[in-house]
């Protein structure tokens, strides 16, 4: 049975296997597999709204907590951490609107916000993983 204290372990599971999901669809994509690239994608975007779900319930139960760095690493982490926090807003709500219109099958639309969404996407999931990184296992405070 998982515990408050093990979501962030598992969100960071989620947000690894999401930037997988991410890295293949867009293979795909590229090879021409449309019909993989579809279910891949709707993959991603299930396990990013589980995500959520998880990373919601942890930090509306959890205690806000300091960075326990120092010097460089202070405004380095907060510079990672906020870029993460504030594309996380940006691109959630884009991500929908684009799965939006590949389901409608206005693939023009869906390709040309697509090459805007995906890299943030990546990197939303990537930063959310270094994130974790950061603070669970170089910088381990008893939470």
């Amino acid at each position: 049975m998982l515990t408050i204290e093990d979501l962030p372990h598992l969100n960071a599971i989620l947000n690894t296997i999401t930037f997988l999901l991410l890295v293949i669809g867009f293979t795909l994509i590229k090879l021409g597999y449309k019909n993989f690239h579809r279910i891949v994608m709707l993959c991603a975007i299930t396990v990013s709204a589980i995500f959520l779900v998880s990373y919601l319930i942890y930090h509306f139960t959890s205690p806000v907590f300091v960075f326990p760095g120092t010097g460089w690493t202070i405004p380095a982490y907060y510079l990672l951490l906020v870029s993460h926090v504030i594309l996380a807003m940006i691109v959630t709500p884009m991500v929908v609107v684009v799965a939006w219109f590949a389901l409608k099958g206005v693939f023009e639309k869906h390709k040309k916000f697509a090459r805007w969404v995906w890299p943030m996407w990546l990197y939303v999931t990537g930063s959310g993983v270094a994130v974790y990184i950061i603070l669970y296992h170089i910088y381990p405070t008893n939470f």
